[in-house]
């Protein structure tokens, strides 16, 4: 196990990096598009070509790098994984000044890093008011993603995640901790919860609630309910685009999850490649309708996606995830847990369990619905998703003081 101290970690991207990046950008050969095509065929070759020439002249990495330093304390610990070698991983540190703050662990997915804490950190560590419970947060680099070290070893799974999520947070000294997570934080909380709740891990929230569907052979009282219980409107709601997303937006699972190695040669070799598959899915996974709806700037784009070429593995190596939880026989791995579980919901998110499901492997305590939102709501809604888990975790919430002796006062 490591010890409680920290390595601090600076981004520091080197010149001949930057210099690789430009000349690459100059020497991108552009596809062909479809008379009025929009986005039904994928990216939009006008944004694509709009946000490669602001990557090339105008975009200044050298600024996002010190603002990300600036604002992100950043350390580097290794961390043992059972029949694995050490991981060298990388993740942000923001201590509350509350001496009774409420150690909480922040999981990003894909196609997301630790820069989805970013928005968030100072709103759970600094609360602008004596109401509001404050947090320690944790949020690491899954490995592979970020400046965290990747497996070169198969077998990486959802569940080798949860140990090393776990086995950092106890070499920072939090025997007891909540964690949070969309994507594929969301599955790697559920089976945190699920190996060490109750003793370690007290209570979890997730923005992206999904998990086995009960059958009558494993579950099957939970599967008679799942058939007899009514939909809820948010969940009826979100029929069209759930069907939209199993039937026309699921590719880039089928690829990562099938052979992620033959899409790695493109994305490590060409930033335009890189930037469209991940810009896609930052534009139609979140919310940008109505008067609520979130407006990407390009140079947010840039920086989400220019920390993914400067990855420390290399951007393809985020992507094998899918494969290796596609091939562990994870998915079998029934996780239901009896600590208390919240779910906050957005309109704009891809999927969700139905509250029946939930119910069926998880103690689903805390629901929030929210009017606009999508996939990414620690950067889309930074205040409501704060605001769910100040109400889950604060004085009157389910949840209150179930830390011992962290109550976030």
């Amino acid at each position: 196990m490591c010890s409680l101290s920290e390595k601090p970690f600076k981004i520091t991207i080197s010149d001949s990096q930057l210099e690789i990046l430009r000349r690459k950008l100059e020497l991108t050969t552009f596809p062909d598009e479809v008379d009025n095509a929009g986005w039904k065929y994928g990216a939009p070759l006008a944004d694509i070509r709009r946000l490669i020439a602001r990557w090339q002249d105008g975009y200044d990495w050298r600024t996002a790098e010190v603002q990300l330093n600036d604002e992100l304390p950043q350390f580097v610990k290794d961390v043992d994984v059972t029949g694995f070698d050490a991981l060298n991983v990388h993740y942000v540190h923001a201590k509350s000044e509350v001496a009774n703050a409420i150690p909480l662990l922040f999981i990003h997915g894909w196609p997301g890093s630790f820069f989805e804490v970013r928005k968030i950190l100072a709103l759970l560590t600094k609360p602008t008011s004596a109401e509001h419970p404050a947090f320690h947060v944790v949020a690491p680099s899954l490995p592979g993603f970020g400046f965290s070290e990747a497996p070169t070893k198969s077998g990486f799974g959802a569940v080798k995640h949860a140990e090393l999520c776990h086995k950092l947070m106890l070499s920072l000294g939090y025997e007891e901790y909540v964690t949070q997570g969309g994507d594929w934080g969301s599955h790697i909380s559920r089976y945190m919860a699920h190996f060490y709740g109750g003793k370690h891990v007290k209570a979890w929230h997730s923005n992206f609630p999904t998990g086995p569907v009960p059958t009558f052979r494993n579950q099957p009282l939970a599967y008679i309910l799942g058939l007899i219980t009514p939909s809820l409107p948010r969940e009826k709601a979100l029929e069209p685009r759930t069907k939209w997303f199993m039937s026309q937006g699921k590719s880039y699972y089928e690829q990562q999850a099938t052979q992620p190695q033959t899409l790695g040669y493109s994305l490590a070799d060409s930033p335009t490649g890189l930037l469209a598959w991940l810009y896609e899915k930052l534009i139609v996974w979140s919310d940008g309708e109505g008067e609520d709806g979130y407006v990407w700037d390009d140079d947010e784009v840039l920086t989400w996606v220019s920390i993914y070429w400067f990855s420390r593995s290399g951007p393809s190596a985020a992507g094998r995830i899918y494969y290796e939880v596609n091939h562990t026989g994870e998915r079998n791995i029934w996780t239901f847990s009896t600590i208390p579980m919240g779910a906050s919901f957005f309109p704009k998110e891809l999927r969700y369990s139905p509250r029946a499901h939930i119910k069926s492997w998880a103690n689903l305590v805390f629901e929030s619905e929210h009017k606009s939102g999508g996939h990414f709501a620690a950067h889309e809604k930074p205040e409501l998703l704060v605001g769910d888990l100040r109400e889950m975790f604060g004085r009157g919430g389910v949840s209150f003081g179930v830390v011992s002796g962290k109550n976030g006062y």
